[in-house]
């Protein structure tokens, strides 16, 4: 039977469970709601939101969802060009909606960015000039390198040379509003943080457990649908450019069904796509979220999920 969880200062009650992709957040996700009784997953992950990808995405699948709701799970069209922004403005109404039914909202996944959107707000930056935008894109990268040294030094600075997509959001900022893009970076808006009552962990397995799990996950893609998945995510014609089109796996296997990889190379090179973003989202998770949030260094197996589960259900319990 689930208990009442208490909040500090009438603050609602927030799971958070986060970490690279194959750390064995979906799973742990899972028994957390068990063990609580009245809880719903919702999606943190950029992949996850679109229904072209269930497989190359590792979406929990029926049996996996064991029963608990889970939200904002493949309710994205591909054709779409879904962002941060748009994903917290439907996670905010996804957790006032799990609060109103008595349950608790857990927040799994692996987008760092979605995450600091949702908690700590976005940058109001207002609507740029798309005259601006399409002579910023139109230039080749080290153009653009070269005029974002010269117009904003600073974001220059901080970038490395091979970002194109951040190179040229920082050069159309200060173009089309006069400020450089680091000052409404200070200006956040809509986070909330500081309204909820916030239980998190983050899961940083050993690196060495983490790359096999990720080539071994990728290799039962290839065998479970992932192919056929990007055959028909192709047949429809979208823009190259799209989120969905530049998702881990969906190049790789596109090169294979035009005779350019073999089904080896193409298996080789999205396992080998899939071990660097795990990198970095390693790293991103070991020193961006707040220091007081506890890491969880060691692999997971069923005993150890139970165990974390129980931890973090009494610390939702005690607020």
């Amino acid at each position: 039977m689930s208990q009442s969880l208490p909040s500090s200062s009438n603050r609602p009650p927030l799971a958070l469970i986060v970490g690279p992709t194959a750390s064995g957040k979906s799973a742990l996700a899972v028994a957390l709601a068990q063990a609580l009784g009245r809880a719903q997953v919702v999606n943190t992950d950029a992949s996850q939101v679109y229904r072209d990808l269930a497989v190359l995405s590792a979406r929990p699948t029926d049996e996996e969802m064991a029963g608990v709701r889970h939200c904002l799970f493949g309710h994205v069209d591909g054709a779409e060009a879904y962002n941060a922004a748009r994903w917290a403005q439907e996670a905010r109404r996804a957790l006032a909606h799990a609060w109103e039914d008595g349950d608790v909202p857990i927040l799994v996944g692996g987008t760092g960015m979605y995450l600091r959107t949702l908690l700590f707000g976005i940058a109001p930056v207002p609507d740029i000039d798309p005259d601006v935008r399409a002579k910023v894109r139109a230039l080749r990268l080290d153009d653009a390198y070269a005029a974002l040294g010269r117009e904003d030094p600073v974001a220059a600075e901080k970038l490395d040379p091979t970002d194109g997509l951040r190179i040229a959001r920082a050069l159309e900022v200060i173009r089309s509003t006069g400020q450089p893009i680091a000052a409404w970076q200070r200006s956040l808006v809509g986070g909330i943080a500081d309204t909820v009552t916030l239980v998190p962990l983050i899961l940083l397995p050993p690196r060495g457990w983490l790359r096999e799990r990720c080539d071994h996950r990728l290799a039962q893609m290839f065998d479970g649908g992932a192919i056929e998945e990007v055959e028909a995510l192709v047949a429809r014609g979208l823009d190259p450019d799209l989120p969905v089109m530049r998702a881990i796996g969906v190049p790789q296997i596109a090169a294979f069904l035009t005779g350019e990889l073999s089904r080896d190379e193409a298996l080789a090179r999205a396992q080998a796509a899939t071990r660097q973003y795990a990198k970095r989202q390693f790293t991103w998770f070991r020193h961006q979220p707040p220091p007081e949030w506890p890491r969880h260094a060691e692999s997971l197996n069923n005993d150890s999920i139970n165990k974390i589960a129980t931890k973090l259900h009494d610390r939702l319990l005690t607020g």
